[in-house]
């Protein structure tokens, strides 16, 4: 059985460590836990994983946010990997800090990464974590609070939030999204 994680965020110095790049940060943390390592692959930076005999590619696109459709069709095709074994790692300002919701589908909810997944495989019916990132800005500054870095305060409510969401992929690969849901949702 193959899975495909895919961590949303952008490529380059300039984004490393900021609240839009949750998804690059969990998908390392995840790499990390499984023991296997990122390269540089077509369209997006590829960890091959294996987990209890279950094959798991993680993928961190490198087309940046918004085009981050073409590397999961891309990679989702070359591999043969089944809708309801994607599981998108995104952020989320709608959700409280450190909050994780998992999803089996569901709208873009104005997500740029979203967005142009949908519309590349013409599909909304992928998982989804979404990572709750606060939203502890004013009014028409989200995009600066997005891209902006954590700060320590933070940092030290989502250490332990991103182990969780580590543990949740796990679960999705190993017990299925229902199980998963049902056991990381209410957390």
């Amino acid at each position: 059985m193959k899975y495909l994680a895919v961590g949303l965020g952008n490529i380059g110095d300039e984004y490393i460590d900021t609240r839009h790049n949750i998804g690059f940060i969990v998908a390392d943390a995840l790499a990390s836990s499984l023991k296997c390592s990122f390269e540089t692959g077509r369209l997006a930076s590829v960890a091959r994983c294996s987990l209890k005999g279950r094959s798991l590619l993680l993928i961190k696109p490198s087309t940046y946010m918004n085009l981050s459709g073409k590397a999961v069709r891309y990679w989702m095709q070359k591999e043969s990997v089944p809708l309801e074994h994607i599981l998108v790692i995104v952020d989320d300002v709608a959700l409280p800090l450190g909050a994780l919701r998992l999803r089996k589908k569901g709208s873009d909810g104005g997500h740029n990464g979203l967005i142009s997944i949908i519309e590349t495989i013409q599909s909304m019916n992928f998982a989804r974590l979404r990572v709750g990132i606060g939203n502890d800005f004013p009014k028409g500054t989200q995009v600066d609070y997005v891209l902006g870095r954590w700060t320590k305060t933070e940092e030290k409510v989502l250490i332990p939030r991103i182990e969780v969401a580590v543990d949740l992929i796990k679960s999705f690969v190993l017990q299925g999204i229902d199980q998963t849901m049902n056991t990381y949702n209410a957390r």
